[in-house]
């Protein structure tokens, strides 16, 4: 679960710092004014732990789906591929982009299917977008080895994922530009914000200038007369959330530890009775939710008032499909996309996704998972 959780006098004290040390909330300039800034070196720490060249801090997860989309080419017209399980901003992202979304429907992983992605790729297809999950890995293996056959970028969607790794490497880093996500419900928060993340020196160029109105930050101007080769939008971050994401960031590792001693202690408390999502062997979760796909309709839904009634909930699955699944979308997607979304729907509709809660301790996962262990 998220990193809300996690937030005490550490992230309050760094918000009063920023005041402290001179209340510039602004990303650029003001040099005299103030002791840090706060956002570029969040980034730096990002690289170092993400283990990439090049992170860029933006407004949301949303407008880091987007930007990264630019930065690799996306133009009007062009087709992007992502999968019937995402949330609504990875389309909305695509649409902004005067881009054509396509929709390819996912596996029992709840990612997306390799094989129907290989069926939708067209002469317009410019960047696959592939969404990692409630903390798992897509088959990227697989994606890329398309991608790179067919000359087509890749944009991971990692918002969801983050500590998650996929053959050593942080989710994100693996294709051409990634986004990671720190609204309130991420596992880094910082309210609102995001982070494009890329090892392409023009993928960052082009981030960096698009997401700041176009400034080149050219080192011989004053801001005032800074230079500029495109036109672009502000999607910064304010120096708050950049003060609150280090160190939220500085507590990711234990958080993740954390998790997978909740989530290991379900998944042994219910013995192996139910079956649960597909994890590739490739992928370490960050162990966000253990999912678990139930058929019986009966079983399924005692297992939920299970769940509501030892207040843990679920998450996202079933409690906002319409907001994470594609076939509910006929207002952003065409018909024959809502159509193909069908088989994805179903998938989802068997699923049922606990939260793994760092307010809740292990015991209570033991507990939990002994009382769903008797429903089968």
């Amino acid at each position: 679960m998220p990193g809300f959780e996690w937030i005490d006098e550490e992230e309050k004290n760094a918000v009063i710092a920023v005041f402290d040390e001179g209340g510039v909330l602004f990303a650029h300039g003001f040099d005299g004014m103030r002791k840090h800034f706060h956002i570029r070196e969040f980034e730096q720490q990002a690289q170092e732990y993400f283990q990439v060249k090049h992170c860029l801090a933006v407004s949301s997860g949303t407008a880091a789906i987007k930007v990264a989309l630019k930065s690799v080419g996306v133009q009007p017209g062009d087709e992007v591929i992502t999968q019937a399980f995402n949330f609504i901003a990875t389309v909305e992202a695509i649409l902004d982009c005067g881009a054509i979304p396509v929709i390819a429907n996912v596996d029992f992983s709840l990612n997306m299917d390799v094989d129907d992605l290989q069926s939708l790729i067209s002469k317009k297809t410019k960047a696959i977008l592939p969404v990692h999950m409630l903390g798992v890995a897509a088959n990227m293996e697989a994606i890329l080895k398309i991608a790179t056959e067919r000359g087509i970028s890749v944009v991971e969607d990692g918002c969801e994922s983050i500590g998650a790794t996929y053959n050593g490497q942080s989710l994100g880093t693996l294709g051409q530009a990634g986004a990671i996500s720190f609204d309130q419900g991420k596992m880094l928060a910082t309210g609102e914000g995001g982070m494009v993340l890329t090892n392409d020196a023009a993928v960052s160029k082009y981030a960096c200038e698009y997401h700041d109105h176009g400034h080149e930050s050219n080192p011989d101007r004053p801001r005032g007369r800074d230079t500029h080769s495109i036109y672009g939008f502000n999607y910064r971050m304010t120096e708050m959330q950049g003060a609150v994401g280090k160190v939220q960031l500085s507590k990711l590792s234990r958080m993740l530890e954390a998790n997978k001693e909740r989530y290991q202690a379900l998944e042994d408390a219910m013995g192996g009775k139910f079956r649960l999502r597909t994890i590739p062997e490739e992928c370490v979760p960050n162990f966000d939710t253990l999912i678990i796909i139930e058929p019986d309709e009966k079983i399924r839904k005692t297992f939920i008032e299970t769940l509501v009634s030892e207040g843990f909930g679920t998450k996202n699955l079933p409690d906002a499909m319409e907001w994470h699944c594609t076939a509910f979308w006929d207002h952003a997607l065409s018909a024959e996309q809502v159509s193909r979304s069908q088989k994805t729907k179903k998938i989802l509709e068997e699923a049922i996704a606990v939260p793994i809660s760092l307010r809740k301790s292990v015991e209570n996962y033991q507990v939990l998972g002994n009382l769903l262990a008797k429903l089968n």
